[in-house]
This record gives structure tokens, C-alpha cells and sequence, in this order.
């Protein structure tokens, strides 16, 4: 699928398939073409080159609201003047459907929206209008259900809430999820695949870990997580270790400075800067040993943590 713009080509390529009933996440960063290839699904934009088809239907000629699929914007897009129910029941009031009230009261009953129907969207949480945008949708009964940065305008510690219930309610009613974002954390805890998307093409789709612990190019490693290039090799900080006595014989080891260490609660980050000049980070144990600034040390990891990659256009 492509899809030319007259300044850029946004989708440049782009061949995905996603199973029936997954939760599959598109993740890449701003202006890498994800947002625009879940508008050429749902039927806002039209490609370039290429066809969209849903359980197996080529849906190229039809309108967003003849294909049977969903979309959750990232701002939601209640409409403030409607109450929950009222909201909930509206896509289904449009297109004639029937068991209307069912719809909506197994829709409402999913996101646990239970007893707040009769409240306006001013009148409720950022979760929960999240979670009125999703019964809204769901109320539709799509084949897919198209999610745009769904928990960007989330508070952290409701981020990952919300994010708990979405798999959850997922699981539950298994609908197809296809979401956009740009958060690796999200995609990872969330999808049961990932499609790493970068400059308008899909670098790689597969399972978070296998994304995460093997990726293919230097851009999949470095987007999922922070990563240590050591003579070209690639070690995340969790994997690289931090000792004061020469690490075992058969481990690759680097002797290194220690030029500082902050606490995050969950490990403490040392950082070091290597003989070479190259800087590094390690996620140390948080009741391991303390290393001083200015002290030498010596980081050593596993050859099966390492990430090579051959260089080729940059990547």
C-alpha cells in the first residue's frame, strides 16, 4: 500500500496482515506514516497504490461508513451536549441497526461504565470518556476496531490502567485491535504483535519479545529501548553487568570509568564511559554494589544479548 502526498510519500510500501481476533500494534515514531496507514484502513484517505481488504473483501471503494470497522480518535470526539448512553447509542441510531439499548448496555457493561449512563462527558474522567469512546465503538459490533494514540492524553499512572482493561476487554470480546503509537512501552505490554514502522515503511512485525531481544535493524533495536553500541554491537543496559573484579574469562568485558548513577526505584543506572571514550549505561541491581564516581570497573556482558546488525542505507 502507498500513499503519496505532493510534498512526501507517507506510506511507502506498506504490506500488513493482521490476524482475525489479535490485539496488533503499529508503533513508530511522529511522521513515520502509522497514523496515515490506519486512515487508509478505517477510509479517510485513499492510497496511492495498493488495496485494503477486510475479512477478505477489498474495501478500496467504499465509504468509512460502509466498511464495518471502528475508530477511537485520540481525542475521543464525544460530543459534549449527549449523555454516556446517549453517545454510546449514536453510530448504531445512525445506521438503522437493531437491539439498539442491547448495544449499548453490553457495550456499557464491558468498559464498566455501569450506572453512568445518564452522565454528560464533562462530567467524567479521562479514563472514562476513554472508556465511552471504546463502548461507543464497540456498540457498532465492527470487525475491527481502529485505535489511534487511544491513552496519549492519559496521565501516566492512568495510562496504565487503562492499558490493563483495554487487553483485558479485548480478550474478552475478540475483536480485532489495530492501534497506533508511539510509545514502546505501550505496544509491548499491549500487543500480540508489533509492525515497526519508519519513514513511511515497515521495518519489522513480530511478537514484543521477539521485536525487542532480536531485532533486525539498527532502528527496530534503537526505537524499542535504550541500547549500548560497543564496537558495533549492541547490548541493552539490562543485559550489560557492572563488577569490580574481572568479569568470568569467556565473557566480552570492556574496563570502563564510572561517571555517575541515579536511583529510578526499580534499578539503579550507572553510567560509565569506556577506555575507548564511549559512553554506556547499565540498569544495576538496586541492592548490588554501589560504585563510586571516578571509579574503574569493569562491564561485561552475554554474546547472546549482543545485537549485530549489518550497515546498509544508514540503518
Amino acid at each position: 500500500m502507498v500513499k503519496h502526498y505532493p510534498a512526501h510519500r507517507a506510506v511507502d510500501g506498506v504490506s500488513l496482515q493482521v490476524p482475525r481476533g489479535s490485539l496488533h500494534a503499529l508503533l513508530g515514531p511522529s511522521g513515520c506514516g502509522k497514523t496515515t496507514t490506519l486512515r487508509l484502513i478505517a477510509g479517510f484517505e485513499e492510497p496511492t497504490a495498493g488495496e485494503v481488504w477486510l475479512s477478505g473483501v477489498c474495501v478500496n471503494r467504499l465509504r468509512p461508513y460502509e466498511r464495518n470497522v471502528s475508530t477511537v480518535f485520540q481525542s475521543y470526539a464525544l460530543f459534549p451536549h449527549l449523555t454516556v448512553r446517549e453517545n454510546v447509542e449514536f453510530g448504531p441510531r445512525r445506521k438503522k441497526s437493531s437491539g439498539i439499548e442491547r448495544r449499548a448496555r453490553e457495550a456499557l457493561e464491558l468498559v464498566q461504565l455501569t450506572g453512568k449512563e445518564s452522565r454528560y462527558p464533562a462530567q467524567l474522567s479521562g479514563g472514562e470518556r476513554q472508556r465511552v469512546a471504546v463502548a461507543r465503538s464497540l456498540a457498532l459490533e465492527p470487525d475491527v476496531l481502529l485505535l489511534d494514540e487511544p491513552l496519549a492524553a492519559l496521565d501516566p499512572k492512568l495510562r496504565r490502567q487503562v492499558r490493563v482493561e483495554l487487553k483485558q476487554l479485548q480478550a474478552r470480546v475478540g475483536i480485532t485491535f489495530l492501534f497506533v503509537t508511539h510509545d514502546q512501552e505501550e505496544a509491548l505490554s499491549l500487543a500480540d504483535r508489533i509492525a515497526v514502522m519508519h519513514q513511511g515503511k515497515i521495518e519489522q512485525v513480530g511478537a514484543p519479545e521477539e521485536v525487542y531481544l532480536r531485532p533486525r535493524t539498527r532502528f527496530v533495536a534503537g526505537f524499542l529501548g535504550a541500547v549500548n553500541w560497543i564496537d558495533g554491537a549492541g547490548v541493552r543496559p539490562e543485559s550489560l553487568r557492572i563488577s569490580a573484579a574481572p568479569p568470568p574469562a569467556d565473557a566480552p568485558s570492556r574496563r570502563a570509568q564510572v561517571a555517575g548513577s541515579v536511583f529510578l526505584g526499580h534499578c539503579v543506572q550507572v553510567r560509565a564511559r569506556l577506555e575507548s571514550g564511549e559512553e554506556a549505561v547499565v540498569d544495576a541491581a538496586r541492592d548490588g554494589a554501589r560504585f563510586q564516581e571516578g571509579e574503574w570497573v569493569y562491564l561485561w556482558w552475554r554474546e547472546e544479548d549482543e545485537m549485530r546488525f549489518e550497515v546498509k542505507d544508514g540503518k
